[in-house]
């Protein structure tokens, strides 16, 4: 048996994998940093309904090679404190970035873009990975759409004072907000999901000057970060998270020309990593 789970800031998915049998549970919110607490409570009710479902104790689980990838897990100390906690003797905690990227490519050498609320970029080759970004938006989370949110309204609020071109968006924009007074208010108060509700103001409305020009803007930092991991024209490059499809068509020719559908969830590649920590049995062994 292995167990695998996939939490972020919405959701929390579990599975349990025997003989061939995937049982999966999904819950709310689980991130380590933002709600430690909570997001214990959240892992511990989902691996007793794993338990429930296969007819086992949350004991019987105890020993199982478990592979979580949490959002939030910024470090080792946090990993040890998640792991001290749950009641299982084998677990490998990490943040969720690994387990996306084995999802999404499988066994594959390549790359992904993480492009979402946040965004992150990563490479792997065999056993060797390699990431960047993801650094919230405070300090980075470059084309995301949190980003383009706060992007937009730099922008709208340029293009009042006369320092940018207006367009078509800015204008709708500024008056809906009720001008520089209603965007500085809003800023003042938003949280990166508050930002990247604006996202789809900018991916909808191509041909727009501005839209545009941020959008050129968030495919220049995606090509140049995996230009930096070692991306190659012959690797296949996944574009993951609800705004990255948006950039397909902003990415340079070959990069485009090199996009490929994941594979399989961040779930899928949480039980693939735990798979890997299973023994392997010895040779000549029946």
């Amino acid at each position: 048996m292995i167990l695998a789970a996939d939490a972020g800031g919405s959701t929390c998915r579990l599975a349990l994998e025997r003989d061939g049998e995937r049982i999966e549970t999904r819950l709310g919110a689980a991130n380590v940093t933002s709600d430690f607490d909570g997001a214990l409570r959240t892992l511990i009710s989902g691996l007793s309904e794993i338990a429930k479902q296969a007819g086992l104790s949350l004991d019987a689980l105890r020993p199982c090679p478990a592979y979580l990838a949490l959002a939030g897990v910024t470090g080792p100390e946090i990993a040890a404190r998640v792991a001290a906690a749950l009641p299982l003797d084998q677990a490998v905690i990490e943040e969720d970035r690994r387990a996306a990227v084995a999802g999404a490519l499988g066994e594959q050498t390549g790359c992904v873009a993480g492009i979402g609320t946040g965004s992150f970029l990563a490479r792997q080759e065999s056993d060797a990975f390699a990431t960047l970004g993801g650094y919230g938006l405070v300090l980075g989370d470059e084309a995301s759409g949190a980003w383009l949110g706060r992007e937009l309204l730099v922008q709208v609020l340029r293009a009042r004072d006369g320092l940018e071109v207006r367009s078509p968006l800015t204008d709708a924009v500024l008056e809906e907000m009720g001008g520089a007074p209603g965007i500085v208010t809003f800023a003042a108060r938003a949280t990166p999901r508050d930002f990247g509700t604006l996202a789809p103001r900018v991916t909808g409305a191509r041909g727009d000057a501005v839209a545009d020009f941020l959008m050129r803007r968030g495919a220049g930092y995606i090509a140049t970060g995996l230009n930096a991991l070692g991306w190659g024209p012959e690797e296949p490059l996944c574009l993951i998270g609800g705004v990255a499809a948006s950039y397909a068509d902003w990415l340079p020719r070959e990069m485009a020309q090199a996009l490929h559908p994941a594979r399989g969830s961040a779930l899928d590649g949480a039980l693939a990593l735990a798979r890997r920590m299973v023994p392997a049995a010895p040779q000549g062994s029946a």
